[in-house]
């Protein structure tokens, strides 16, 4: 889940690779509360003014590791999405998915579950009580005009990890490193895949092991620090903890090379895909294509769980229900903004 700002793609620094490298920029996260009065944080790297999407991948939340005794774990009520998909990808902890197409998951570390919102889904997200530290990410993608309105769907799936060199990669969408997913995502090429690079090594990717020049990748440092090689020094990039380096496509050798010492052993998140070629609106919980279609998404859920009486009324099937009645109260749609939303991407 997100919760709206006013300026939902800002950030306090956006760093760019020196002359010659100009194109690959380093963004900075923020950190965004995910509410209540014991509210876990976020840090948030993706949209931001600079970046707003890596093909398909449009938010990218990393947390932790917190201990849930203190920060309350993750605890998000029920809530809506529209066209867009979900990934939950944990390093440690669980956490307990129940959405209104029925699906109910456990999510473990090295799994990937994937729920696809389609037309319209609502759904919850709590850690578990065994759970003592959470740590992951939460990634969401959109859903290009051809498969956004189709109905929702829930995908899980276990990769097994492949060695490239001394790397670890655990493959959860799309292909890389003679793996390749068996989730659709429906959307157009894409990758996703946790890095494990030990301190002092590196991780190399070309053509031989299915890099993928028409894409646009993200780098993701969880732990340790990564740098960026191209070859001459003077043009390498330094990533550090908790940082995203954005790689424009064309590229087609991908070198990364864990720090050493005190900033130990690495883990990174890969993402990837090509250009989404579509432009988005993306507010709240909702990815439309206007102002106008955001704010009837807005006003559909309202109506469907009675928090507002409809302006007209609803045509077709429920969008966003059914769901268990003895479950915590869904959260309410916050106002629209009050300036005009403009489509990016």
């Amino acid at each position: 889940m997100t919760r709206p700002t006013s300026d939902p793609e800002s950030t306090d620094e956006t760093r760019c690779a020196p002359t010659g490298a100009s194109a690959v920029q380093v963004l900075t996260p923020r950190e965004v509360p995910l509410g209540g009065p014991r509210a876990m944080t976020v840090r948030r790297t993706l949209p931001q003014r600079a970046v707003s999407l890596v093909g398909p991948w449009c938010f990218l939340d990393h947390y932790g590791p917190d201990e849930v005794g203190t920060t309350g774990g993750m605890r998000v009520p029920r809530h809506p999405h529209t066209g867009l998909a979900t990934v939950s990808w944990l390093f440690t902890g669980e956490v307990d998915h129940l959405d209104s197409a029925g699906h109910a998951a456990r999510v473990r570390p090295g799994e990937l579950n994937l729920m696809l919102a389609g037309r319209g889904i609502t759904h919850s997200e709590f850690s578990t009580a065994e759970t003592t530290v959470l740590h992951g990410v939460q990634l969401w993608f959109a859903l290009p005009e051809a498969t956004r309105h189709s109905p929702p769907g829930f995908a899980h799936h276990v990769p097994r990890p492949v060695r490239v060199g001394d790397a670890e990669l655990r493959v959860f969408l799309g292909s890389l490193a003679g793996e390749t997913s068996p989730v659709d995502p429906r959307t157009g090429p894409m990758v996703g895949a946790e890095v494990l690079l030990p301190s002092g090594s590196s991780l190399v990717l070309d053509a031989s092991s299915g890099l993928d020049p028409a894409f646009e990748h993200a780098v993701l440092v969880d732990t340790g620090e990564v740098r960026l090689v191209d070859g001459d020094p003077a043009s390498d990039v330094l990533v550090p903890r908790d940082h995203l380096v954005h790689l424009p496509p064309g590229r087609e050798r991908l070198e990364l090379r864990a720090g050493d010492g005190a900033t130990g052993d690495a883990r990174l998140v890969l993402l990837g895909g090509e250009p989404f070629g579509e432009q988005i609106v993306m507010w709240w919980n909702f990815v439309g294509r206007s102002h106008e279609e955001v704010a009837d998404f807005r006003a559909r859920y309202q109506a469907e769980l009675g928090f507002e009486e409809p302006d007209r009324p609803l045509e077709g099937e429920e969008w966003f229900g059914p769901f268990p009645e003895d479950t915590p109260d869904p959260l309410p749609a916050p106002a629209l903004p009050r300036t005009r939303m403009r489509p990016r991407g």
